[in-house]
């Protein structure tokens, strides 16, 4: 007997955490759906992690497969990884 089941997959990016961030976040990396904006995005990590790591998203920084990122509006696609830079000291 085959099993036709339809293998249901959820679009994803990557978020990765550096500095205080990874800090305040606990982890280096995790995934996340994807098609939502950047502003989706931080507020479902502040909630998942707390006020600690909602701080730092704040202040920080974004880039989107290296590149900055200024609209904050538009859906992600899926595969992007996102890299959240708070700020550095020293310079």
């Amino acid at each position: 007997m085959t099993d036709r089941t339809p293998l249901v997959t959820t679009a994803t990016l990557t978020v990765r955490y550096f500095a205080g961030a990874r800090a305040a976040a606990g982890r280096s990396e995790e995934t996340t759906p994807a098609g939502r904006s950047l502003n989706d995005i931080t507020a479902e990590l502040a909630l998942r992690h707390g006020a600690r790591l909602e701080a730092v998203l704040r202040v920080a920084s974004f880039l989107v497969d290296g590149v900055v990122c200024h609209d904050r509006h538009t859906p992600l696609p899926a595969g992007a990884t996102i890299d959240v830079l708070p700020p550095f000291a020293g310079g």
